[in-house]
């Protein structure tokens, strides 16, 4: 007499279905995300002091047709600005959800930290001093001060996790770094403030192919890293106790991941300035959006979602007050500190 075969639990098919339509939102939602980049990207070619047709701007990426001027518009100024402005935010979104994840804090991000403001101030002395470095290593520069600010906020972890007091040694870092800037610019050249200003508040405004191929290794070899980090992470929104339990190494863990993410926020602000709360933004958007804290999905749609808000914040700063140009930093600021605010509102009404 044969025994009677055991039924699937229906729970099993439940998971595996909602597993199933989970990834097929991520998938709609990058695809989507990616093709507003792509017309964002179009756009940026079209729009500007010299107008060019959308038929032209295709003739001259795809072919050796187009009008001269045209093509060193396009070719020469910005093609670049804006695959740079999509670098940036890649970069950006994903350090500030990694930052986000590992130190369970809403409001975490570079700026916000006093990670960017580290940065900025070695850039600062590199540039206003006429600091004799090649200028390839700027981003390793802007590393040591980013990391500077990364381990006093990683080693605070160890005496707080009140994300408000976290937010504040953040905030007193950037205002100790800010002060120092200060310092700098006072006993710099005047020949070069202008450009630190525009610097110091983050702009893409004359950037060209160099800066594209100075982020590009960068981004190309740390991106990979922080993308396949979801675990990890994932983890740590457990918190420190179940995650060592789970067999995860807490503090090197949150290091290593405060490495990659500064290391991408690092190659930003050399080229570009500190360019604040997209990396704040972008990650609280996507988890919205597809109503998941799985870093796993979060960090790849974090990554497109931040190309998409930078881009379209560079094309804003370009024609608010054409032809004069904002910088592309004080935009974001703009449209991201009253989320910021809200943000900030919500953790103290919870408390």
């Amino acid at each position: 007499m044969s025994s009677p075969t055991m039924p699937i639990p229906r729970r099993s098919k439940d998971q595996s279905f909602q597993q199933s339509a989970r990834l097929g939102q991520v998938v709609l939602v990058g695809l989507l995300l990616f093709l507003v980049l792509c017309g964002m990207g179009v756009l940026a070619l079209m729009i500007g002091i010299t107008a060019i047709a959308p038929g032209e701007v295709l003739t001259i990426l795809f072919t050796e047709g187009g009008e001269p001027v045209s093509r060193i518009v396009i070719w020469e100024v910005r093609l670049p600005r804006f695959l740079l402005g999509a670098l940036a935010g890649v970069a950006l979104a994903v350090s500030g959800a990694m930052l986000q994840d590992a130190l369970k804090n809403e409001l975490a991000e570079p700026g916000l930290l006093g990670v960017s403001t580290g940065a900025s101030l070695v850039v600062a002395v590199v540039v206003i001093f006429s600091v004799p470095i090649p200028f390839g290593t700027r981003p390793l520069f802007a590393l040591a001060g980013g990391l500077g600010a990364g381990l006093v906020i990683l080693f605070a972890t160890r005496l707080t996790r009140d994300p408000v007091r976290m937010i504040l040694i953040g905030a007193a870092l950037g205002a100790l770094f800010g002060s120092l800037i200060t310092v700098v610019v006072v006993l710099g050249d005047p020949e070069e403030l202008r450009t630190l200003y525009v610097f110091l508040v983050g702009s893409l405004i004359g950037r060209d192919w160099q800066d594209v191929q100075l982020v590009l290794p960068w981004i190309t070899v740390v991106l990979p890293i922080a993308l396949l980090s979801g675990r990890p992470l994932n983890l740590l929104q457990l918190g420190d106790d179940m995650a060592e339990g789970l067999g995860l190494p807490v503090f090197r863990t949150r290091l290593f991941i405060f490495l990659v993410a500064i290391a991408l926020n690092a190659a930003i602000v050399a080229v570009c300035g500190p360019i604040g709360f997209v990396a704040l933004v972008a990650p609280h958007m996507v988890r919205g959006l597809l109503k998941t804290t799985d870093a796993r999905q979060v960090l790849p749609i974090s990554a497109l979602l931040g190309a998409v808000l930078l881009t379209i914040s560079d094309l804003l700063a370009r024609e608010i007050f054409s032809p004069a140009e904002l910088p592309v930093g004080l935009v974001t600021v703009v449209f991201g500190s009253p989320i910021a605010l809200f943000l900030l509102r919500r953790l103290l009404t919870r408390r």
